[in-house]
């Protein structure tokens, strides 16, 4: 269950009491000092102790333990509760996948909770560990890198669905390939892959613009110490990049559709014009041959020698007609 934890004091990691109820004390007592606990999908059972030694809300110990939740920010009495959603891509499948971290942080400590992949826990953990003067600020730091490394991610993955995108606008209006049969599924299930990236993206600003501090938003947010509001500010401005990577990307892909459809559309309509043509060049010996093949004794030229071959001949001309005709319009 408990993935990671240590007590940071003045910006370095130490060994704490095994017991989370004496770290925490320990940590309140010291000053300087805060307990960092990592969690990995827990189960209510497993958390209760973390819940009761930490005074965790119950509203945010339930969504924590629930998962399948959207950027939030809550605020409660004796913590501070935050969901992310990093986002990881998989090259192989061209597809986006979500992961959820929670984040609890309070007097002296902070409590992660990790649920799926692409988790930047780990790294931001080592990342801070070498940097003691980050470390120095508590708990906030924690949060703000947690969030700073998420979003930098987000930057990442934008970039690569860029590329796809133009791999696929390629495919799309290259002559040979833009009329294949799959490429209409391919577009929707790249627009699904925009849509769940979205679901990360476009509900996070809100709660950084309220850590942001006041400068942004109405109230400070508590538990957040000030000299970090300037760094939350720049997160979400990489935020707000990412959020217009992500409206440009969604409304490119609905006009690659949309054209998709068009060229599906002109292609049809190239077929049944030339469906339309053969069907008139049918139509000349057919209707000849229909009006000879009646059974009357009096018609022009029915018993002259040269009757048949002239039909033919006149059936061939009409024929060379109506295709130089059809073919000088494009229609053939």
């Amino acid at each position: 269950m408990i993935v990671d934890s240590a007590i940071y004091r003045d910006g370095r990691r130490t060994e704490g009491p095994g017991d989370l109820s004496d770290a925490l004390a320990e940590a309140r007592a010291a000053g300087n000092t805060f307990l960092w606990v990592g969690l990995h999908e827990p189960t209510e059972r497993e958390f209760d102790l973390v819940t009761e030694e930490f005074g965790l809300h119950p509203l945010a110990v339930e969504d924590a333990l629930k998962a399948h939740q959207r950027p939030k920010l809550e605020v409660y009495d004796d913590s501070l509760f935050m969901v992310l959603k990093p986002v990881v891509y998989e090259p192989d499948s061209d597809a986006v996948s979500t992961g959820e971290v929670m984040i609890f942080i309070g007097d002296s400590f902070v409590v992660t909770v990790r649920h799926g992949e692409g988790s930047p826990l780990a790294a931001v953990r080592h990342h801070l560990e070498a940097d003691p003067e980050k470390l120095r600020l508590g708990p906030t730091t924690v949060l703000y890198s947690i969030a700073d490394a998420t979003v930098d991610h987000y930057l990442e993955v934008a970039t690569e669905l860029g590329t796809d995108l133009e791999e696929l606008e390629a495919e799309v209006f290259s002559p040979t390939l833009g009329g294949s049969r799959n490429t209409a599924s391919r577009i929707y299930t790249f627009k699904r892959q925009i849509l769940e990236f979205r679901r990360a993206t476009v509900p996070l600003s809100v709660p950084l613009t309220r850590l942001a501090g006041p400068v942004l938003y109405a109230t400070a947010v508590p538990f957040v110490d000030e000299k970090a509001q300037p760094f939350f500010r720049d997160v979400n401005d990489h935020l707000m990049r990412v959020n217009e990577s992500v409206e440009s990307l969604d409304r490119l892909v609905s006009d690659i559709l949309s054209a998709h459809l068009a060229q599906m559309s002109v292609r049809q309509n190239d077929d049944m014009r030339k469906i339309s043509a053969f069907a008139a060049m049918a139509a000349v010996p057919t209707l000849i041959a229909g009006v000879y093949g009646m059974n009357f004794d009096h018609m022009p030229e029915l018993h002259w020698l040269w009757s048949y071959p002239t039909v033919i001949l006149l059936m061939v001309a009409l024929e060379l007609l109506l295709y130089r005709m059809f073919k000088q319009r494009d229609w053939l």
